[in-house]
């Protein structure tokens, strides 16, 4: 699978997360589509699909067996890494440890590693 379908991959399930999860009407940035996306999220974004398909793979099945917050906090960890690979000072809320990231996202980010556990089925 090439970077920009695992992002696109990531994307949607980026979204259908943030809809499940999001109190209230989210922010139009935090829904809108591939095509709207900044060329350095995109990037970003199939950084971290590969990373998390990946680590799938080389588990040999383990990661199967962690927990919703430790997938969760590794999606949040690959993304903290790109955010530091796009900017030079990134925005504090794009780098924030996991146990700073508001509910909603945590559970969105362990969305995001298990919608990536089902693909690889």
């Amino acid at each position: 699978m090439s970077d920009t379908e695992g992002g696109r991959q990531f994307r949607a399930a980026w979204i259908a997360g943030v809809r499940r999860h999001f109190p209230g009407e989210p922010k139009p940035g935090y829904v809108s589509g591939w095509d709207e996306m900044p060329e350095w999220e995109r990037s970003a974004a199939g950084a971290v699909h590969a990373q998390v398909r990946d680590l799938i793979e080389a588990s040999e099945g383990g990661a199967a067996k962690l927990s919703r917050e430790q997938k969760s906090r590794f999606v949040a960890i690959s993304w903290t890494a790109q955010m530091y690979r796009a900017f030079a000072d990134p925005k504090p809320g794009y780098v924030a440890d996991w146990s700073e990231l508001p509910e909603w996202q945590r559970e969105t980010d362990a969305d995001i590693f298990e919608a990536i556990e089902v693909e690889r089925h």
